[in-house]
């Protein structure tokens, strides 16, 4: 199937991405927020960029981001940033991607905007997570990273994170896109969906912030039944101890998360429920590339394209 979806015509995958990426610009992601608003979503911004060849292509993303600023701040969007570690060089020059990666989350913290450190393969796990512990330390507190429940080690990156912030840590936690070998990770669709569940227990029992990255019901379930167990929910106030206060933009310590163009229909349900609810918004000219290195790092994507054309009626947006 990832074959077969490969090799269609350039011109029918760009009708595919429409669906789930917002355009080649800031422009259009801004007319796609803005009409999306009106369902009681935020949102998380991401400019699609990866695996630059050298530090000169870290400038014009960087010079992006600051469009993405201006564009947030110009809209009065409720809206934050993601951005990709290696993206701004840090598989080529470790101490440069610090430097780009701190003047950013600077400029965004001028106006109360957090940056969303997102989490790609096993190669850079550890230097990501070493990235939102070094700005903390700095006193920038507006950064948070992704962790993915499919790799082994992820429940002692959240006891290291917590144990270094507290309450100011902040996860996205999700499945995990990347799929990687057997010896480092989990492989079964049963058993990443249950080290989920125990890594979002861990996440609130901790009193972090928990972004519940998902759009599988049995994700949701267990997550609607954990905060609900300990005194969470819409319009009620943190009762956990240690929980960080006063974050902008944020729920009332987790929130749900979910890609453009993916189950919308339970996205609204969830909104008018009262939980704060944020799409992840990707745009920008290499949305080609995006979408096929996304074939080959999980084929499964594959059948969500297939899906979406067949059966339209089973991923509304």
């Amino acid at each position: 199937m990832v074959g077969v979806t490969k090799r269609l015509p350039r011109f029918f995958i760009a009708s595919v991405a429409r669906r789930y990426v917002a355009g080649k610009d800031i422009e259009s992601a801004v007319n796609v927020m803005r009409k999306l608003s009106s369902e009681g979503a935020c949102f998380t911004i991401d400019v699609l960029g990866e695996d630059i060849l050298n530090l000169d292509e870290t400038q014009s993303l960087m010079d992006e981001y600051d469009r993405v600023l201006d564009a947030i701040v110009d809209n009065n969007l409720d809206a934050n940033m993601s951005i990709k570690p290696t993206a701004f060089g840090l598989l080529i020059d470790e101490e440069k991607a610090y430097e780009n990666i701190e003047r950013l989350l600077r400029n965004a913290a001028e106006n109360d905007i957090f940056v969303r450190l997102d989490m790609e393969d096993h190669r850079v796990t550890q230097p990501t997570i070493d990235i939102v512990l070094a700005m903390h330390a700095k006193g920038l507190r507006n950064v948070g990273t992704v962790l993915q429940s499919r790799l082994l080690r992820t429940a002692d990156d959240i006891d290291t994170i917590c144990d270094q912030l507290g309450g100011a840590a902040d996860f996205r936690i999700c499945k995990g896109v990347y799929l990687e070998h057997e010896s480092i990770s989990l492989t079964e669709y049963s058993t990443i969906v249950s080290a989920m569940n125990a890594h979002i227990d861990q996440i609130l029992d901790r009193s972090a912030y928990a972004g519940v990255a998902s759009h599988d019901w049995p994700v949701i379930k267990h997550t609607l039944s954990a905060l609900e167990a300990r005194g969470m929910g819409p319009d009620n106030p943190d009762p956990r101890d240690g929980c960080a206060e006063n974050r902008n933009g944020k729920g009332l310590g987790y929130e749900f998360q979910m890609l453009l163009g993916v189950r919308g229909n339970i996205r609204r349900r969830l909104a008018k429920e009262g939980h704060r609810t944020r799409i992840y918004v990707p745009y920008g000219e290499r949305w080609y590339e995006y979408s096929m290195r996304r074939l080959d790092e999980n084929p499964d994507v594959a059948m969500h394209i297939v899906k979406s054309i067949f059966m339209p009626w089973t991923n509304r947006r």
